[in-house]
């Protein structure tokens, strides 16, 4: 049978053997492709993985002098910086106030309602749980934005489909459990810490993103405070500055305003 098709297609014009031709070419074209493409697959993953472990010791081996040596840094910065002692020590204090804030506060509470909203969608029996948990717990980290963009669309499509009993429940466990544990958890490990406003997180995290990715969630925060410690020492520089001397002089050592004569207004020439 295949050999009288391809005699019936000899017959009307076509050419059996550019045909094979034609197959074969497309076939190792396809071939040679797929092996390109793999192999720069294998390399970008082994390039990242290389890249993970290279950042990996860059950062132990930056932790180890610094967990070593870090009074004596922290001593040749305030030395370098033209500060008193005791508004250097309250940088220092704000920083390590922020960080504490940023790092064991918000990272702790996201991971909380993280697991939270997993431990909801698990149970109500949607799919992907821990991805959306994990989603939860990263929009958790941002503020004014927190694990409500996730479960709130859930509780919604839960509505839309007839899943009545399933969509009160996920939305009383966001907004009761998952909601009381950032109302109660957050003033106390990152309000009373941090010391800022809300508005200035939410642009110090974004920047942070923008500029640092993941690092800039805890790197953001930490710079913001640094400069409005910064700020706080300019804006009084007669306590801010080492040795005690004033960058103003008191009003007993300013010179006399200068006397001017009086003004005389020119005399009307239609007089």
């Amino acid at each position: 049978m295949i050999g009288k098709l391809a005699q019936w297609l000899s017959e009307h014009g076509i050419d059996i053997e550019a045909v094979k031709q034609q197959a074969i070419e497309q076939a190792q074209a396809a071939m040679g492709e797929v092996t390109t493409n793999s192999i720069g697959y294998v390399r970008g993953i082994l390039g990242g993985i290389a890249g993970v472990i290279i950042e990996a010791f860059f950062v132990f081996f930056t932790m180890f002098y610094l967990f070593r040596d870090g009074a004596k840094l922290w001593a040749a910065l305030a030395n370098a910086l033209p500060l008193r002692g005791k508004t250097m020590n309250q940088m220092i204090v704000r920083v390590r106030e922020v960080i504490s804030a940023s790092v064991y506060g918000v990272f702790v509470i996201a991971i909380i309602q993280g697991t939270l909203g997993g431990i909801a969608f698990w149970f109500i029996g949607l799919p992907s749980a821990v991805v959306w948990g994990l989603v939860m717990t990263f929009m958790s980290l941002i503020p004014l934005a927190g694990s409500f963009v996730v479960w709130v669309p859930a509780a919604i499509y839960l509505a839309v489909t007839g899943s009545w009993g399933a969509a009160i429940g996920l939305s009383l466990w966001g907004t009761i459990v998952i909601g009381l544990v950032d109302n109660f958890m957050r003033p106390k490990l990152v309000g009373e810490k941090a010391k800022l406003h809300e508005l200035f997180i939410f642009f110090a995290v974004l920047g942070g993103l923008q500029l640092w990715g993941i690092v800039g969630l805890f790197l953001g925060p930490v710079i913001l405070a640094i400069a409005l410690a910064l700020f706080d020492a300019f804006l009084h520089p007669d306590t801010s500055l080492k040795g005690g001397r004033p960058t103003i002089p008191p009003p007993d050592l300013l010179p006399p305003a200068p006397v001017l004569p009086p003004v005389v207004s020119p005399p009307d020439p239609g007089k």
